[in-house]
């Protein structure tokens, strides 16, 4: 195949048209912004879940029953629990705490404080930073599924 031979007559109206011409921008694509990570202690849920909580009409996934067990077990047990919960993409899970001396009883004498210990220190192992990675959100739970004396862990999505 042959090359074509260009006329001076094409050559003076490209460099014409060269002159002349803009540069074409890019379209531009529109990125959504990154999301940093949630931080503790935000909600991590949608206002149709948290409803949907608050009127028990969700069924936790998984349960576990803290009740009988010294705090350093049943630190070690919610630990592996949560873990092991999000490993299996369980979203919704019951801790039961146990909700202590009951108000009624103030003068019992096989015990002396009024909130169950693992009632007052599980909501605070829960928002240290070792669970933060794991939870979206705790919240008290519906009284269908332990009331005050159960929570309900939201776990993040496992990325």
């Amino acid at each position: 195949m042959r090359r074509r031979i260009t006329s001076e007559e094409e050559r003076k109206e490209f460099e014409h048209d060269f002159r002349q011409a803009r540069p074409i921008r890019p379209a531009t694509r529109k990125v959504a912004p990154r999301k940093a990570p949630a931080a503790p202690g935000g909600s991590g849920i949608n206002g149709a879940t948290e409803q949907r909580l608050m009127r028990g009409a969700l069924e936790p996934d998984a349960k576990i029953d803290l009740h009988g067990r010294t705090e350093a077990v049943a630190h070690r047990s919610l630990s592996s629990f949560l873990a092991g919960a999000q490993r299996r993409g369980d979203r919704l899970v019951l801790v039961v705490t146990g909700k202590g001396n009951p108000d009624s009883d103030d003068t019992a004498s096989w015990s002396t404080r009024r909130v169950g210990v693992l009632k007052e220190m599980v909501p605070r192992w829960l928002n240290e930073p070792e669970f933060a990675a794991l939870i979206a959100n705790v919240r008290p739970a519906h009284s269908r599924h332990g009331g005050g004396g159960a929570l309900y862990v939201y776990l993040r999505k496992r990325r």
